[in-house]
């Protein structure tokens, strides 16, 4: 793996990911406007327009991340963001993040897109391990890492602080051995 330049589509039975772009910022936006998306992922301070519209207008030029938009196959609609960012080249691993709004929850949408950018990570880029973190107050969320091959490590013990209240943040990893694994598993 030299970087994370090219920029993919890919396709599953109920979600595509693909590069997000400039034009994808008010569907993204209405999704981030959420207040569950917004706790889930502790979002704290308004960006404008300007600079979302700037920032969603420079991902494919980046070489150190990868920003795909998940695409609800049946509706064709924009529901949230898969994303590998935090790379270390030395350590061949990553973060991984993602957030689906209201149109794109409890369908499987979340679980399936992280399953695809977690293999195109691990079987197409090299990565040996991909990071995350997930909060104490989204057990749905833990549950969707989990079935794509996620592993709690640890626990940061109160590290976040929301409306007045105290939260562990859930640190999981997956491993490149542990996803070549499970996906031979689950072709036999």
């Amino acid at each position: 793996m030299t970087d994370f330049a090219y920029k993919p589509t890919l396709t599953g039975e109920l979600v595509e990911l693909r590069p997000v772009t400039e034009d994808d910022y008010p569907a993204l936006q209405e999704a981030m406007d959420d207040p569950e998306v917004v706790k889930l992922t502790a979002s704290r301070g308004e960006i404008g327009e300007e600079a979302a519209r700037t920032w969603y207008r420079t991902r494919g030029e980046q070489t150190d991340r990868l920003d795909l938009v998940i695409v609800d196959r049946t509706s064709g609609e924009v529901v949230g963001e898969a994303v590998l960012n935090d790379w270390s080249p030395e350590d061949e691993s990553c973060n991984f993040r993602i957030f689906i709004g209201p149109k794109g929850r409890g369908r499987g949408l979340g679980t399936e897109a992280t399953r695809l950018i977690v293999g195109y990570g691990i079987e197409e880029l090299g990565l040996y391990r991909i990071d995350l973190g997930v909060y104490s107050f989204n057990p749905r969320a833990q549950r969707a890492y989990e079935k794509a091959g996620f592993v709690v490590e640890g626990v940061k013990r109160q590290a976040l602080k929301w409306d007045g209240e105290r939260y562990d943040e859930i640190v999981m990893a997956v491993l490149a051995p542990e996803w070549k694994a499970a996906a031979l598993r689950s072709e036999a």
